[in-house]
């Protein structure tokens, strides 16, 4: 008989199968089995260049951007260092000096 992995949320190791489906009887997680035995691919953010972008690097602004709710605008060319990459539609959590945190789109930004 094979052996079912633990719940990746509580860790249980009480985990059944209910049809494609792995269940946990404590915490009532499910998830789906074939899950379980693919290799999840992670999504490789691009800047306006084609150049691949990691947590950490530096990157200059393309474009003149506003800033939504404001008056202020996020001049062309301005750096920013030390970004981070998230899911969604803005790729990029980043601090820009003197606006603070912004969530930016990768398409309008290109790698230092």
């Amino acid at each position: 008989m094979p052996t079912l992995p633990n719940c990746p949320k509580c860790n249980s190791e009480y985990t059944y199968e209910d049809g494609s489906l792995l269940i946990c009887p404590e915490c009532a997680h499910e998830w789906s089995a074939e899950a379980e035995t693919t290799v999840e691919e992670q999504k490789v953010i691009q800047d306006a260049n084609g150049n691949i972008l990691q947590d950490g690097d530096a990157v200059t602004v393309i474009k003149d951007l506003k800033v939504k709710g404001t008056s202020l605008v996020v001049k062309m060319g301005t750096k920013v260092k030390n970004i981070r990459l998230v899911d969604g539609d803005h790729d990029i959590d980043c601090k820009i000096e003197g606006f603070g945190p912004m969530k930016l789109k990768s398409e309008f930004v290109k790698k230092i």
